[in-house]
């Protein structure tokens, strides 16, 4: 039942569900190591990742397609050319995949306080890794549901996977508040009709969650 704007349900909330992003909203990584190693080796920080992170080596790894090991052999692979010797690649590598990371506890903070009044399913580009990682911050029981690209076989910004991410929620896309810090990852979002946020820091989740405390 909605109001007579249509755009609200009678309750007055401005959506009924949240799909939010993991990495960069709710875990953040430790880069220092892997840093200190690019020093060590001559290359500018940031090398390992961009490597890492581009589509052909990545793009296996969040359709879990390969293994995290086979990602660092591509990753060592990449670097291979700009480096000493392969032992320097691999290490490099390593030491991404094995980035200490934590949860930001004012954003699970507001997510827990949220999930009281609607559901909340994580949508995120992640590895087979992730249910363990979740579990190591204690977050296992955070969100009513995961949506994990290496377990659904799509990823973001694939339109499917956030159609899923609302099917899970039980709700319809454009009754969905999503939250993502990547912004073709809103933009896919916004073409849904949801309500899509770019996460820069805790004040924008809790900006567009204070309609639900209201």
């Amino acid at each position: 039942m909605t109001d007579q704007g249509g755009d609200r349900p009678a309750s007055g909330r401005p959506y009924d569900a949240v799909l939010c992003d993991v990495d960069n909203v709710i875990r953040h990584f430790d880069s220092a190591h892997l840093e200190a190693l690019e020093r060590a080796a001559g290359l500018a920080e940031g090398t390992t990742k961009k490597v890492a992170f581009s589509p052909e080596v990545d793009g296996p790894l969040l359709l879990g397609q390969i293994t995290e090991q086979e990602w660092v052999a591509a990753i060592a692979q990449g670097l291979a050319p700009l480096v000493e010797d392969e032992e320097t690649a691999w290490s490099l590598g390593t030491a991404l995949l094995e980035s200490p990371f934590h949860a930001d506890d004012q954003v699970v903070a507001l997510l827990r306080r949220a999930r009281t009044r609607v559901p909340l399913v994580l949508v995120t580009n992640a590895t087979t890794g992730l249910e363990a990682d979740l579990a190591a911050m204690g977050l296992t029981d955070l969100a009513d549901d995961v949506v994990s690209s290496a377990r659904v076989g799509l990823a973001k910004p694939d339109p499917r996977i956030l159609e899923l991410g609302a099917a899970r929620a039980g709700v319809r896309p454009e009754r969905c508040l999503f939250v993502d810090d990547t912004p073709e990852n809103v933009d896919a979002a916004a073409a849904l009709g949801m309500r899509a946020v770019r996460y820069r820091e805790p004040a924008d989740l809790e900006r567009e969650l204070a309609p639900l405390f209201g």
